[in-house]
């Protein structure tokens, strides 16, 4: 059996190819999370951020998500995406996902890493066609897409482990950086969105020193002990409010005309070039992107390159996605960066966790048929300035954190890199894994 495989359809090797619940997400969080295709499209599946559905039991018990079901997106531009199911949380998958489930002899992580491998992204990319509109495909057409798999289970459970392994590690990354991040943004709510350490002064709640949780006695002194009026509310006396545009230079990315396809690349030695789609799927910091610009594109469109650590943001169709750049790089027309101007001693940290923060309704809308502001609307922005010792103070304090998510996103970037480079051998025979048996056994699977 060592060295055989298995040529079969996709179909073939599932149980069960299922359609998912039409229903639409409920307000509140009752009933069980509800999988959508937009919770799945960046590889890996946050329950955190997947809502809710009101159904009754047996509707939860025909479409319930178990471990080891695999989910594969069946419209939009995301048709075909795909996400391995593990250890779900009560949950229920939405009608534009097909749910499969391998039969015994397959594992089933290893089917969800053949769905990603180039041979079933050229399938679909074929089955689609010129569907430029609204792509879409069935169930029953995504599974004629050809299969292969060793005959031995151990060999696709050893295959499955090694790529698994990078998978889990970057989802345990993920997760450290969350809560780094979180702590981070939690110091900043408490000290410019609550003014706790302000209103335990004008309330009697400090002393002189004193401390309270998560501010030493000492730093109290710099912070007011009275609130003012400002457009933005009650804010701390001697604290302003200014226009972003007042203390950044906000420039706007450019994109060079799709029809001279010679501007666009995909080499890694051009320059980073990012879209609203790479905004999504980035971390706290973004360094990856789909496409690039060639040096000559940069130089016939005079698009501005935007330096290493500066705060983007998205404000047309998705409004609100900030990141901090990981190296030099450039955007399109729907991303403003924020250049500081002379005088500014607001840090990137604090700046990105304020416009994570901060309300864009306010700002209006200037599509009827889409959310969007425009870039005067993003210079007018306005933003707490506090004083520049408290600034220096949180800068200080959330540093380590912040220089920990990048070098935790770098990590994960790498091995991603060492998990896409391996998929395409291990699915094609070309590694094999010797004994794979033993090698479960070594690691106690």
């Amino acid at each position: 059996m060592a060295g055989e495989w298995i040529h079969c359809a996709v179909a073939d090797a599932c149980s069960s190819i299922d359609y998912g619940l039409t229903a639409s997400a409920a307000e509140s969080e009752v009933g069980p999370k509800f999988l959508r295709i937009t919770d799945i499209v960046t590889g890996h599946i946050d329950w955190n951020t997947v809502p809710h559905v009101s159904a009754d039991d047996a509707t939860v018990a025909k479409y319930r998500l178990h471990d080891g079901d695999v989910v594969l997106a069946r419209t939009g531009a995301s048709t075909g995406a795909s996400a391995y199911v593990k250890n779900p949380p009560p949950a229920v998958f939405a009608s534009y996902l097909v749910r499969l489930q391998a039969k015994p002899e397959f594992d089933a992580r290893y089917l969800a890493y053949y769905l990603q491998s180039d041979d079933f992204r050229t399938y679909i990319r074929g089955v689609l066609g010129d569907k430029s509109a609204q792509p879409n495909a069935s169930a029953s057409t995504m599974t004629k897409a050809p299969f292969r798999a060793p005959k031995d289970k151990n060999e696709q459970r050893a295959i499955a482990h090694i790529l698994g392994t990078l998978d889990d590690k970057i989802e345990l990354n993920r997760k450290q950086n969350e809560t780094l991040e979180a702590m981070a943004r939690a110091l900043f709510k408490a000290w410019f969105v609550d003014f706790e350490p302000v209103r335990a002064k004008m309330e009697g709640r400090w002393q002189r020193g004193q401390s309270l949780p998560g501010l030493p006695a000492h730093l109290y002194d710099l912070f007011p002990d009275r609130l003012v009026e400002s457009e933005l509310g009650e804010i701390p006396e001697g604290w302003k409010v200014v226009r972003a545009g007042q203390i950044y230079d906000v420039g706007i990315g450019k994109t060079p005309p799709r029809k001279e396809s010679e501007w666009f690349s995909e080499d890694p030695e051009d320059v980073p070039w990012m879209s609203i789609k790479d905004l999504g799927r980035a971390g706290l910091f973004i360094s990856e992107v789909s496409e690039y610009l060639t040096p000559a594109a940069v130089e016939r469109f005079r698009i501005r390159r935007i330096p290493d650590g500066t705060v983007v943001l998205s404000f047309k169709l998705t409004v609100g996605r900030v990141a901090i750049t990981d190296g030099e790089m450039l955007s399109n027309e729907a991303i403003a960066h924020f250049l500081p101007r002379a005088g500014n001693h607001i840090c990137p940290a604090y700046l990105y966790c304020y416009l994570r923060q901060f309300d864009y309704e306010s700002l209006g809308s200037t599509s009827s048929i889409a959310t969007a502001v425009n870039s005067d609307s993003v210079r007018s922005i306005p933003i707490l300035a506090p004083g520049e010792p408290i600034g220096k103070v949180f800068e200080s304090l959330v540093a380590n954190s912040f220089t920990q998510i990048r070098a935790i996103q770098r990590e994960s970037h790498t091995l991603a890199q060492l998990r896409d480079t391996l998929l395409p051998k291990l699915i094609s025979g070309e590694l094999r894994v010797k004994d794979a048996e033993a090698f479960l056994k070594e690691r106690g699977l």
